[in-house]
């Protein structure tokens, strides 16, 4: 490998860690995030196509084209050897079996796991160009290609190829998101092995989505192991709960009646917070109320709580305040060692059910092997 192309490389490999991590903070609050392209950009539907082509090799090329096209303006986007007899030609192999191939790799190979799409027949011409359109077996998706590319090098904007990058990056987030996580639940953990999990788990902040899901597995598993319920739902984050037609982030139900309302938030619990909820829980008479949150640090704040608290139970509702790590403590305990099992299985269950956001799910998975 020459210098040039060494440096190109390592210049490549930068820029995508830089982009991805941007890509995956943009959707770390909960909400999907606003396109790179904007709305109903044009380019959006090719994008997507490009990626799910039944084409393997051509899921590989949108990625390697722009991250170098990004690095260095020079390159000509279509280039696909450095025998390509136009200015700007480069060798796209070496940049997507060095770079986008490890990036695929650690990505649950989101797009399909080649070793060296390079080298296969498709790719195996000199430039993504109208003029190779003939060797191609499926030539709509390579039209689709030489659009995307074309569009590039015709834009007069410096940051187009960025921005297209983005996008790209944008769509294999959500391609991702589809994809199966492996959980490699263990076969034994102990209480602190546990513990020390969670601990890290929920030190992320998620915008109370990993704790939701937590809490949630929990339960499911309280009901399973003490009898306690038939069923526990699950809003999704964000998701208000009079959308989602439920009374509260998860819902414990016995017998066709719910039994236990439990509010989950990732931050302190305030008196407006427990206000919001009282409503709810008045109208539908519903007796017993958790709030997993943290108190306040005010002692005024945290008494105009507890005279709130006993009012209500004069009125017929057991209002119950505590932070996740001191409620589950006593519970993982009572849980034995086959409880604690079922509760990390269904934590990984919970967070393909409710449709998680990957960078979650991949780290539960990921902390899941060191315990």
């Amino acid at each position: 490998m020459s210098p040039e192309i060494r440096d190109l490389v390592e210049n490549c490999r930068q820029r995508l860690a830089v982009v991805w991590q941007e890509t995956l903070l943009s959707f770390s609050s909960g909400d999907p995030p606003e396109a790179p392209l904007g709305a109903g950009h044009r380019l959006t539907e090719l994008v997507r196509a490009c990626l799910t082509s039944k084409i393997k090799s051509y899921h590989y090329v949108l990625p390697t084209q722009l991250l170098a096209k990004t690095v260095n303006p020079d390159l000509d986007a279509h280039s696909l050897m450095a025998a390509y007899e136009y200015a700007g030609s480069f060798d796209a192999r070496t940049i997507a079996h060095e770079v986008i191939v490890p990036f695929d790799q650690s990505n649950h190979r989101v797009l399909g796991g080649s070793p060296e799409p390079y080298v296969n027949n498709p790719l195996r011409v000199r430039a993504v160009t109208a003029e190779f359109r003939e060797q191609q077996k499926n030539k709509a998706d390579w039209d689709k290609l030489v659009a995307v590319l074309d569009w590039v090098e015709a834009s007069r904007d410096p940051d187009s190829a960025l921005r297209l990058l983005r996008q790209v990056l944008f769509e294999i987030y959500l391609l991702l998101s589809e994809v199966q996580i492996t959980y490699p639940t263990p076969n034994r953990v102990s209480l602190k092995g546990l513990q020390d999990c969670l601990t890290q788990y929920l030190a992320e902040s998620s915008g109370g989505e990993r704790l939701e899901v937590v809490a949630t597995a929990l339960f499911q598993v309280i009901g399973m192991e003490f009898g306690l319920f038939d069923d526990v739902k699950h809003t999704r984050v964000n998701a208000a709960d009079r959308a989602s037609g439920m009374l509260a982030d998860i819902e414990c139900w016995h017998s066709d009646e719910i039994v236990l309302l439990v509010e989950v938030k990732d931050r302190v619990l305030t008196l407006t917070h427990l206000d919001s909820k009282l409503e709810s829980v008045r109208s539908r008479h519903i007796s017993e109320v958790l709030f997993l949150a943290r108190l306040p640090s005010a002692v005024s704040e945290q008494q105009m709580l507890s005279q709130r608290i006993a009012g209500e139970f004069a009125s017929g509702h057991n209002l119950y305040v505590a932070d996740f790590a001191t409620f589950s403590s006593g519970i993982l305990v009572l849980f034995g060692e086959r409880g604690r099992n079922r509760f990390l299985a269904a934590i990984g269950q919970e967070l393909e059910r409710s449709h998680a956001g990957i960078a979650h799910r991949r780290a539960w998975s990921t902390l899941l092997k060191f315990i």
